[in-house]
């Protein structure tokens, strides 16, 4: 379920985050669905529970996921993608630095907004 990268500047807790909401999005992973628990995980990828205790909170943060005590970790029964002020100022500063990159790279607009089309239909729910 979970490919980690341990190469990568992104911080581990942020993958998992990324990862279990990509599942989601691609319905790989659906309302009510358990996801195992912060120990079982921390053991499947090698990890300290912290990390993903930390991942856990930021996903019932973004009501994605929720705990029921005593019964488990779920997929939140209705999953509201709404947009979140903080988290969009953040991930258009990465857009910024990216396309940058890319334009230094010598990509031109039409070249980067087809790229940037391209993700958005590989990641589209069919």
């Amino acid at each position: 379920m979970i490919q980690l990268d341990f190469k990568s500047n992104k911080p581990i807790y942020e993958q998992i985050v990324e990862q279990v909401k990509f599942n989601v999005m691609k319905n790989y992973l659906n309302p009510g669905d358990s996801i195992p628990s912060v120990r079982r995980l921390a053991l499947e990828l090698k990890i300290t529970p912290g990390t993903v205790s930390k991942a856990y909170q930021e996903l019932e943060r973004q009501q994605i996921i929720e705990t029921i005590r005593g019964k488990g970790t779920f997929i939140a029964g209705t999953v509201v993608l709404k947009p979140d002020e903080a988290r969009l100022t953040s991930v258009r500063k990465n857009l910024v630095s990216e396309i940058m990159e890319l334009k230094l790279m010598g990509f031109d607009k039409k070249m980067i907004v087809d790229m940037v089309k391209g993700i958005y239909e590989e990641m589209s729910v069919c």
